[in-house]
């Protein structure tokens, strides 16, 4: 269970002292009290706390020099001083030493729980940042998909990856989820001449939309609640280096405008800054949907997409490239075994099956029913150790293949149409399917809008 933020309440009354720390004790704090100055500086010193809100008039001591002692401690917390005696200049002189805000008494409990509300969304969206810090390097097993290849499709843009690496050019690496665009995007700066400078990876999918400018551009100290500090962006990060934006057509149409900008004047403006800065990073970034298509729906703007696209690399689905399947196989089972254990091996049955799915998940799949397998068996990997769903794709095509249209009439027998055809055929693997619609549409290799229709018009073409 997540632990409650802890509160200081500083104040030689008690009545007030009492009620403050009641306030927040309803609203889920974990309060501490102190009635001096030097108390509560012991205490500030002693642990980390999440709201400090401490009175002007201390008796022999004072809430400044608490507040300013607190400033010199880096504190993540806000810091609020009341008073009975409140100006409009005793406002200005908190905030600007430091206090997060002001309070004059007598105040109602409504403005304390503001505050506790926004020091809970405050410490919230700290750990939101924190979550896109770049986390440190595995000790164990390391997930990466592989360069690995023969298949004509994927030579070909291979071929491609390597004339635009020496370019500066930004590049739109397109494809399904699970191809390894990020792996092709790390591959034309590792052939850069940035190679020696920060590659650097965002996921914009991944990233809340309030939160995305603020960590691709940085922010000034107090643009937003939780803004505490100047901060740099990865864009920044990336100086001389690359950039990697997966998941572009995630972004928001207001990003999307600043991303523009960026591209264009190559600087950059941190959230709630005005000064722009000079930044000279190379972009290449990724979709696994139609970008012209979101275009056309006005969910991405064209502009961005001509700046983004100078080269277009697609990365053809594992389904393209059947002749890679089996040695992208080998591959990760050797990766996942420790270097002095033999990894083991496929049988032909087992790679006869790998080769016939149709892995709409790619090479991610594959490496996904790779690590199932490998955790199953012993020294030979067998159809019985691969995913059910693997295991079950085959027993649907051998129910397919088993089925067949009519044989073909004679001159004088009645000719089917290709409509009746369509629908007949689509019948019998509907029923070879138990009347499963969207395992029939993987069968048939159509979505399920398109099955449905076929079943329509066969049912009012039927006889009453």
């Amino acid at each position: 269970m997540k632990q409650p933020l802890k509160a200081l309440v500083i104040d030689d009354e008690p009545q007030v002292r009492a009620l403050v720390a009641d306030i927040l004790r309803s609203d889920d704090f974990d309060v501490s009290e102190a009635e001096t100055a030097e108390t509560g500086i012991g205490l500030l010193d002693a642990q980390k706390w999440a709201l400090i809100i401490c009175d002007v008039m201390l008796g022999e001591g004072d809430g400044y020099t608490v507040l300013r002692h607190f400033t010199e401690l880096e504190s993540e917390a806000r810091f609020v001083l009341m008073t009975g005696q409140g100006s409009a200049a005793g406002a200005l002189d908190a905030t600007a030493i430091g206090a997060y805000d002001y309070l004059v008494k007598p105040f109602k409990i409504d403005a304390i729980l503001s505050i506790a509300n926004s020091v809970r969304e405050h410490f919230k969206l700290r750990e939101q940042h924190l979550k896109f810090q770049t986390a440190p390097a595995s000790q164990g097993y390391v997930s990466e998909i592989p360069l690995i290849g023969k298949s004509p499709k994927f030579v070909e843009c291979l071929k491609l990856v390597g004339r635009v690496a020496a370019t500066n050019l930004p590049v739109l690496i397109t494809g399904e989820s699970g191809t390894g665009k990020e792996v092709v995007a790390q591959a034309i700066h590792q052939r850069s001449n940035r190679a020696l400078k920060s590659f650097v990876a965002v996921n914009c999918g991944a990233i809340p939309v309030e939160l995305i400018e603020s960590e691709l551009f940085g922010h000034a100290r107090g643009s937003f609640t939780g803004a505490d500090r100047e901060r740099m962006g990865l864009w920044e990060e990336a100086d001389e280096g690359t950039i990697f934006l997966d998941e572009i057509t995630e972004t928001s149409p207001l990003f999307q405008v600043k991303l523009l900008r960026a591209l264009q004047q190559g600087e950059i403006r941190r959230v709630g800054s005005n000064r722009t800065l000079k930044v000279n990073v190379r972009v290449i970034a990724a979709t696994n949907r139609n970008i012209e298509d979101e275009v056309k729906e006005g969910r991405f703007r064209q502009d961005l997409m001509y700046r983004l696209n100078a080269v277009t690399i697609y990365l053809p689905p594992l389904r393209e490239r059947i002749e890679d399947i089996s040695e992208l196989a080998r591959h990760f089972s050797r990766q996942v075994q420790s270097s002095n254990i033999t990894p083991p091996s496929f049988s032909t049955a087992a790679l006869n099956l790998f080769e016939k799915y149709n892995w709409q998940g790619n090479v991610r799949e594959l490496e996904n029913a790779v690590l199932h397998a490998v955790s199953l068996c012993d020294e030979v990997i067998y159809p019985e150790h691969l995913p059910l769903r693997i295991q079950m794709f085959e027993k649907d095509s051998t129910a397919l293949t088993e089925l067949r249209v009519d044989a073909t009439p004679s001159a004088n027998e009645k000719w089917q149409t290709l409509a009746e055809m369509e629908e007949k055929y689509v019948s019998q693997v509907l029923a070879a399917t138990d009347g499963n619609k969207q395992a029939a549409a993987r069968l048939l290799n159509i979505d399920r809008k398109t099955l449905t229709r076929i079943l329509k018009r066969g049912e009012n073409n039927s006889p009453l």
